[in-house]
């Protein structure tokens, strides 16, 4: 049923909540797993940088997580992409031939106020699959 599952990462404790829900669907179901993530570009009058716009710490998250699959028995490919992440996301998605994204929710959207500004919210309206969303 999932062939393909990509899963978006960050430094966020929901991405790390997420992972065991992607370990459970790619065990059963035999998914080809691929780690995602995406050095943000940050403007350059930022006061404190975003750790996610550092290419190394997107690449040492990415390893991590992969070593973490790896223990699980699963073997995960691993892509790091530069740009907006909804967008990449997306792309990203529609480049792999993905069945399904597994990514946590920051808790952004929740309210009204944050709904448009949230990275999931934005990921649900524009992917080209289905989106399953850890709490």
């Amino acid at each position: 049923m999932f062939k393909t599952v990509l899963f978006p990462i960050d430094q966020s404790r929901e991405a790390r909540e997420a992972a065991d829900v992607v370990t459970n669907v790619v065990q059963k179901y035999g998914s080809r797993l691929v780690l995602l993530s995406v050095v943000e570009e940050a403007p350059a009058d930022a006061p404190s940088p975003d750790p996610m716009v550092s290419s190394e710490v997107v690449s040492k998250l990415l390893e991590n997580a992969q070593a973490l699959f790896s223990q699980q028995g699963i073997t995960a490919e691993i892509l790091e992409r530069q740009g907006k992440p909804a967008f990449t996301i997306c792309d990203v998605a529609d480049d792999i031939g993905a069945d399904l994204i597994i990514m946590g929710c920051r808790g952004l959207g929740l309210t009204e106020e944050g709904a448009s500004d949230s990275v999931t919210s934005r990921v649900i309206n524009l992917s080209p699959c289905p989106v399953l969303i850890v709490p």
